[in-house]
């Protein structure tokens, strides 16, 4: 009897993860679903598990503490559970590089918006790859395809797991794991109101806002394709190569001077 196909979701409570894990349950996945909040995992769970009737393991952790990711992987080992499809989704709006005097909330925001994602890849691939069969995505963003004026960590943290995704997806040709950096821009979740950027999102036009089911769709679609890097959004898509021109770039450099 075939085994039946397991996807692990990090910040599976709300917005984009909750979206991958009923995508993913519609696909036919059982699911492991890890968040810090287990009253959110266990709502969506029940629901899953009663709309498509799959399994569904939670896995409350926080992914900023820097023994979670192994505690994962061996909580899951030891119960003979192995992971075929990895969304590393999980992450926060982040604080200030320069203004944020506390260097301990830096460290944790890198932990958890780089150093648990390579340590989750880290851990969950090489299995995937003994296996022949492997998905990653590593949720990034547009905001870690040019330089911009802000806070100095969000942007540079997501431009990190596109140039991880880009290797491990080279890495892995042919080995039957295929690696993709999803880069959304706008898009509607709740990630803006509990970031406290409600009104920065209140008053930005419309047009530039995606809704997660699609954000989602077109992810999954991107890493089925063999793409390592993929654009959410038309817009956005049109919009990239001007972002990585020598050109645009120069023009973002002078106006931050003014």
């Amino acid at each position: 009897m075939t085994r039946k196909r397991t996807a692990l979701v990090t910040g599976a409570s709300a917005g984009l993860g909750a979206e991958f894990a009923r995508q993913l349950a519609a696909a036919d996945y059982n699911l492991v679903l890890v968040a810090r909040r287990r009253d959110k995992l266990e709502a969506l769970a029940a629901d899953l598990q009663q709309q498509y009737g799959c399994e569904v393991l939670i896995e409350a952790a926080d992914l900023a503490d820097p023994g979670a990711p192994r505690a994962l992987f061996d909580s899951l080992a030891a119960r003979d559970v192995a992971v075929d499809f990895l969304v590393n989704n999980a992450g926060v709006a982040g604080s200030d590089l320069l203004t944020d005097r506390d260097w301990a909330d830096h460290q944790a925001f890198f932990q958890l918006m780089m150093l648990a994602v390579a340590e989750l890849c880290h851990l969950f691939i090489p299995g995937m790859r003994e296996r022949g069969f492997g998905r990653v995505i590593n949720v990034a963003s547009v905001a870690g395809r040019i330089p911009r004026v802000g806070g100095c960590n969000y942007g540079p943290s997501k431009a990190y797991l596109v140039a991880l995704s880009e290797d491990l997806a080279v890495t892995l040709h042919g080995s039957g794991v295929k690696v993709c950096a999803l880069c959304p821009g706008y898009t509607h979740t709740d990630f803006h109101s509990t970031a406290g950027l409600q009104d920065m999102k209140d008053a930005m036009p419309r047009f530039l806002w995606y809704d997660a089911k699609v954000v989602v769709r077109e992810g999954l679609q991107a890493v089925e394709k063999g793409k390592p890097v993929y654009l959410s959004g038309r817009l956005y898509r049109w919009l990239d190569p001007l972002f990585q021109s020598l050109l645009t770039r120069r023009l973002f450099r002078v106006a931050s001077r003014h």
